[in-house]
């Protein structure tokens, strides 16, 4: 099968306008297939301020009422991705933008109320993936890139984990390709201890995940990338790692650096 690279950016290298120049140079000069999946950064709650629409977040994740689904469509999928697919087409990357609404790619559905109703938040249904027209726009020479949005089949965009939507697409094309899933940020991988950014861990697997949880020394925000990688990597996906954006070109062509998730 053809290697496919699916490629997650987010953290503060969306924020950094310098940041991710340099990470768009490194994605558009690594050749064969490959998708971007972007999140939105602190765009949205700049941008939210200056409309007058107040972030709120409960146990670090966004509650998305009527007002934020509009905000995020249009920050999401309209200024941060068309300035990502502007760039790389800059860069000689044939990049095509595109939401889970687009193409019916990537249906979810609404996020059930439990002890808490975070609105339009979509949990993506994995057995309903229409990948197959990604692999026309890659066989076509098109790239790819993906707005953290999906969509209930019902008329209603969902605002969905970043990290989620790389994990599923890599999934669901693992059955077509060889799939890498990259998650780039602004660390070199997952941490031992989060105030060093040198005690990177090279390796995880189940067994020393769960060792590292019950020493408590995982920094809580990288359990949810913990987790979709395990999930990708249980589904079929060849390799999950973990790391630097500023590693991209060394962790597609050769010696990774970063973390690597095995089972």
């Amino acid at each position: 099968m053809q290697e496919l690279f699916v490629i997650k950016i987010g953290g503060n290298v969306i924020d950094s306008e310098a940041g991710l120049q340099s990470f768009l140079k490194d994605f558009a000069a690594i050749e064969g297939n490959k998708i971007l999946i972007h999140g939105g950064g602190k765009i949205a709650t700049k941008m939210g301020e200056q409309l007058g629409i107040e972030s709120k977040y409960i146990n670090g994740r966004r509650v998305t009422d009527d007002a934020t689904i509009d905000l995020v469509t249009m920050v999401y999928g309209g200024l941060v991705n068309k300035k990502i697919v502007a760039q790389l087409q800059s860069l000689g990357c044939n990049a095509i933008g595109l939401t889970g609404a687009d193409g019916n790619i990537i249906p979810a559905t609404k996020r059930p109320v439990k002890e808490v109703d975070f609105g339009w938040v979509g949990d993506v249904e994995s057995s309903k993936l229409k990948v197959e027209s990604l692999k026309l726009l890659l066989d076509s020479g098109l790239v790819p890139a993906f707005a953290p949005l999906t969509h209930d089949g019902q008329g209603h965009i969902l605002n969905t984990n970043a990290d989620t939507v790389a994990s599923s697409l890599a999934v669901a094309l693992s059955y077509m390709y060889d799939v890498r899933l990259i998650y780039c940020f602004e660390k070199k991988g997952v941490l031992e201890n989060v105030d060093d950014d040198e005690s990177v861990i090279k390796i995880i697997n189940k067994k020393t995940y769960q060792q590292l949880l019950s020493e408590q020394k995982l920094f809580a925000g990288i359990l949810p990338k913990i987790d979709n990688a395990f999930a990708a990597i249980d589904a079929g996906v060849k390799e999950v790692l973990v790391g630097d954006a500023n590693d991209l070109i060394q962790n597609t062509t050769g010696k990774t650096s970063g973390t690597l998730f095995i089972n």
